[in-house]
């Protein structure tokens, strides 16, 4: 057994002791279910742990990752995780949260093939295809990485207010609130783009679904 594997082991000892140390039925309470108001739909980058970053506790955030952060129209993964969470869970808001110093959003932009990935990076590709007048225009590399993550997150919330399982709870009355954020792996702070949906009314009509 390696240092570093038995060092996590023990390190899961040392955090169950300070937590029945605190409170001795907070395995036992954490064990009767779950309730949290939130689903986060975040990057696989180590570096952003999403109950860390708003300080919130085990049992408060419903988090789904994946490389950059994407909604993907034909994933079945996070289309389970988000129909569970807003149908199952009825979640009142769901977070699509980047970062800066994205590497899928970096691979986006670059031209070298890096294995399966490619095709995954092919729907990052496109959002830069969309926004391609408006990114290139950024002279500064760096400023256009950054546009890049930003632009990236916006579109991944248009696509997920697109979603028949958002806009059918929608239809329901059920109180469910989209946004955009960005993290800030050099100073921890997120960014709050603005870009907020809690209806399909501000989606183009094309984008708009009816239920009988």
């Amino acid at each position: 057994m390696d240092d570093f594997y038995k060092k996590i082991l023990d390190n899961n000892k040392n955090w169950v002791d300070s937590q029945l140390a605190k409170d001795p039925e907070y395995f036992q309470d954490l064990s009767k279910g779950q309730n949290p108001p939130l689903l986060w739909i975040g990057c696989s980058d180590s570096r952003v742990p999403a109950n860390e970053i708003i300080g919130a506790k085990p049992g408060e955030v419903f988090v789904h990752r994946n490389i950059a952060n994407m909604v993907v129209h034909s994933d079945m993964n996070m289309l389970s995780v988000l129909d569970y969470a807003v149908n199952v869970l009825k979640v009142k808001h769901v977070i699509v949260c980047g970062h800066y110093g994205c590497g899928g959003i970096k691979a986006a932009m670059q031209n070298d093939s890096i294995g399966i990935i490619d095709n995954w990076i092919r729907h990052i590709k496109d959002v830069y295809r969309f926004h391609k007048t408006e990114l290139d225009a950024v002279q500064n590399e760096d400023e256009r990485f950054n546009k890049f993550v930003e632009v990236n997150v916006r579109e991944q919330v248009f696509d997920l207010a697109k979603t028949s399982i958002v806009q059918s709870a929608w239809k329901k009355g059920q109180k469910l609130t989209l946004h955009g954020w960005v993290y800030g792996l050099n100073s921890g702070y997120v960014t709050d783009l603005n870009v907020n949906f809690s209806s399909n009314i501000d989606l183009d009509k094309v984008d708009q679904l009816y239920f009988e």
